[in-house]
């Protein structure tokens, strides 16, 4: 699956996001809006997590989607 994908669905993947990274709450990952930089920067300032390892969790995440 590619990132087009997912963001074109973003709804249907919401739950999916919520539940891989359990500290962000519905309305920022809604807030996410299917753009991967948008969801990658709320994840860095939840997990405090580097720019690269959450690229990295991200990339893990849509290759198990």
């Amino acid at each position: 699956m590619n990132w087009d994908q997912v963001e074109g669905n973003w709804k249907q993947f919401t739950g999916q996001a919520q539940s891989k990274w359990g500290k962000l709450t519905d309305d920022e990952v809604a807030q996410a809006e299917g753009d991967r930089e948008r969801l990658e920067g709320l994840i860095q300032e939840r997990y405090g997590d580097s720019k690269e390892e959450v690229r990295r969790q991200v990339d893990e995440w849509l290759d198990n989607l």
